[in-house]
């Protein structure tokens, strides 16, 4: 199957809600998605601005190659390690009005996205997602528990998967999440352990928390898991512009080679895409794909280790008590 050319960029509801950027959540172990993600963005946005969030460093020579062939700038944030997930809060705090969609590396748009946002009048628009209480707990925030140290927190109306979401800047501030966020590098939430997944869990209640106050966030089906379902979102379908617009999401199903992935032949198209932009494209998809795959291995045993030594130091403690005691 030959990847078609970009698609163009248009509002054809309402010309006058214009999303303003992207921003694409970055790190040096998902260099990979990060150009698929820009891949699928253009091919279904055109030349729509494209900012990475950048919470650490980046592989080796992205961003000037996003640059330079894609079109993709680098959102203007001081360096250093923000922490798990913390540095997508930041467009939050960006220019006044400014409009955006905020992404992780690991998805891919199918369609034209951005429209669904263009019919919500609301500051705000994030998946409408259904979770059971105990998942809501385990992945977002335990609303009892946060009572604790708020008195003013109530059962959240929705929840939604913080890797996919549209807002606006200005309309919340640092101060709105300064009671449980030390803004500091890296970011944290305190007290440990209310918040779960990095930024998600706390931007879940302070959004909740505003809607609580009269902030509208609308809800919607934006996001698909391929966990759930891929039905209706293979390669040849996105490729006619023929599938539903969602923005894929391999939230916690990476594999170590793509192939093995559910949905990998989406993930190859727009790989196939990206390449097909710079010179030599099919070998450096070759050895980006290899170098890819080593690092994966590598970061996967290093995990390992660390687990087995923590184990091993827990055991030698056990053992150490019982022979004092």
């Amino acid at each position: 199957m030959q990847a078609r050319g970009l698609g163009q960029f248009r509002l054809s509801r309402n010309p006058d809600k214009v999303i303003d950027c992207v921003y694409i959540a970055a790190s040096p172990g998902d260099a990979r998605y990060t150009r698929t993600c820009v891949a699928s963005v253009r091919y279904f946005c055109g030349d729509i601005p494209i900012r990475l969030l950048v919470g650490g460093c980046l592989q080796r020579g992205l961003a000037d190659e996003l640059r330079k062939y894609w079109n993709v700038g680098v959102a203007d944030l001081p360096r250093g390690d923000y922490g798990w997930g913390f540095v997508k809060l930041e467009p939050l705090f960006g220019p006044s009005g400014e409009r955006f969609l905020v992404l992780d590396s690991d998805t891919v748009l199918t369609g034209q996205v951005i429209e669904i946002w263009n019919e919500c009048p609301a500051p705000f628009l994030v998946d409408d997602e259904q979770q059971s209480e105990a998942d809501t707990k385990r992945l977002y925030y335990d609303w009892e528990k946060v009572r604790e140290i708020d008195q003013a927190a109530r059962p959240p109306e929705f929840v939604f998967n913080s890797g996919q979401w549209f807002g606006t800047a200005g309309v919340l501030t640092r101060d709105n999440f300064a009671p449980w966020v030390e803004w500091t590098i890296p970011r944290a939430t305190s007290p440990h352990g209310y918040f779960m997944n990095g930024e998600q869990g706390i931007l879940n209640y302070v959004l909740n928390q505003k809607a609580i106050d009269g902030l509208r966030v609308d809800r919607s089906q934006i996001m698909r898991w391929p966990g759930h379902s891929m039905h209706g979102l293979d390669a040849e379908t996105v490729s006619k512009w023929a599938a539903e617009p969602r923005v894929v999401h391999w939230a916690g199903m990476k594999r170590v080679r793509q192939r093995d992935m559910i949905g990998a032949d989406l993930l190859a198209y727009f790989e196939k895409v990206y390449y097909q932009r710079l010179p030599s494209g099919g070998a450096r998809r070759f050895f980006a794909g290899w170098r890819d795959a080593l690092s994966q291995s590598l970061l996967g045993a290093r995990v390992r280790i660390k687990l087995a030594s923590g184990r091993l130091a827990a055991r030698s403690a056990s053992v150490s008590t019982k022979v004092t005691s």
